[in-house]
């Protein structure tokens, strides 16, 4: 395989940003996917609706998560595949596809990495497992777009997993669609459900653990899509134990789908209409960078002189141990700032990382983890490289001001 100036690893929202930015900076660009499509957890784990990533700043609405964020969702409103934050995820992909095809991005799917090679701080190639057998990727620096750091693992980058001091990560949870209900019906019997839902997990009838159930409308007509399943206690980075996560989230989407079909109205008719293709993961690994992102460095609102991307999602924490979900959230025209040093992994010097596994603790990952804020983190990374790749220098060398101005030009908001 011929190599390539920049190879991202993941082709989810903050992946394909990275790739498109870096592209546009004209770099050659390889995107390494592991499943069949672009769109990460919003295809695979069916991640739905975008979470709010704006605030009101002086009476007017300011979105802080734009650029190429802002272009996927402009191409989905053009397609009539969004409508109020949820989207259609078969649009989506065809989306990306056509972005990523249009800055002549390659692609590389079924394709898992499983081992780095390195020559002292420079990562010099990547293995991944594909239908052929092994593959090698070269390339001269690399984006770890996993979501659990997968690359920075592998290239033996210092990483930690949840929070502390027991490392537990936020619970794991399989979304699913319930088709031909009559959704009106539904959303008017939802407070009898409310209290039948909480009679019965108090009185221990419900092996789900979560305090609520969480539905939202979608774009299609008669389908509801339910976020409610909570696996806790279990390594999204163990192989064995996402197997049981799987297996225990499916059972949960069967007793929680005939529950509600007893204690709701609207669902006489209904089928459950699929479960994702994989079990969402809200939180593994993250990398030990150059600078670790605080939650109280979100709740002081810092902005970063180094500060590629804006975020005020609520720090939003599912008990990683059983029932109960806390927030905090900012106030109206606050938010705080990401900076670039939280992309830079340490013992390599050719490699950033974009998304959920940003160098952060607990609390701040709850927040920035939504996917507007980790499209930008890509892009901000993309565009890094980009630069690197112009100037012929290391990711640490990267000028952050010429980073930051050229975020700008191309439409992103850093809030600085």
């Amino acid at each position: 395989m011929k190599k390539y100036d920049l190879a991202v690893i993941g082709g989810g929202f903050a992946g394909v940003a990275a790739a498109l930015a870096a592209a546009r900076g004209g770099a050659k660009v390889l995107i390494v996917e592991k499943s069949n499509c672009l769109g990460g957890a919003a295809v695979n784990c069916l991640v739905n609706p975008f979470m709010p990533f704006y605030t009101e700043i002086d009476g007017k609405r300011v979105d802080l998560s734009t650029g190429i964020f802002k272009e996927i969702c402009d191409g989905l409103e053009c397609r009539q595949a969004l409508s109020k934050r949820s989207f259609l995820e078969e649009e989506l992909k065809y989306i990306l596809n056509e972005m990523v095809i249009e800055a002549n991005i390659d692609l590389l799917f079924h394709a898992y990495i499983y081992a780095v090679e390195k020559n002292d701080k420079e990562i010099s190639l990547i293995k991944v497992a594909t239908k052929s057998g092994t593959m090698c990727i070269e390339a001269n620096y690399f984006i770890d777009a996993t979501g659990d750091a997968q690359l920075a693992y592998l290239a033996e980058c210092p990483t930690v997993l949840g929070r502390e001091p027991d490392h537990l990560c936020q619970p794991m949870t399989l979304c699913f669609r319930v088709g031909n209900v009559d959704v009106e019906k539904f959303y008017a019997s939802r407070e009898r459900l409310k209290i039948a839902h909480a009679q019965s997990l108090a009185a221990g009838e419900l092996t789900n653990p979560r305090e609520n159930i969480l539905v939202f409308k979608t774009p299609i007509h008669n389908v509801l899509h339910f976020n409610t399943t909570r696996v806790v206690k279990k390594d999204p980075t163990s192989p064995e134990e996402v197997t049981e996560a799987e297996v225990l989230a499916r059972q949960q989407v069967y007793e929680i789908y005939e529950f509600m079909k007893k204690h709701a109205d609207g669902l006489e008719d209904s089928f459950l209409m699929m479960t994702a293709a994989e079990i969402g993961v809200r939180e593994s690994r993250m990398i030990v960078g150059d600078y670790v992102l605080t939650e109280q460095d979100c709740r002081n609102c810092v902005k970063f002189e180094d500060a590629i991307a804006a975020c005020n999602y609520d720090i939003d924490i599912h008990n990683p141990e059983g029932t109960g979900t806390s927030h905090y959230y900012f106030p109206a025209g606050e938010y705080y700032t990401i900076p670039y040093r939280a992309l830079i992994p340490k013992r390599v010097s050719n490699m950033l990382v974009a998304g959920r596994c940003i160098s952060s603790d607990h609390g701040a990952q709850a927040s920035y983890r939504i996917m507007p804020v980790v499209c930008c983190i890509g892009e901000a990374a993309g565009t890094a490289i980009g630069l690197a790749v112009k100037n012929n220098s290391l990711v640490r060398e990267v000028d952050v001001k010429e980073l930051q101005n050229e975020l700008k030009k191309n439409g992103a908001y850093i809030g600085i």
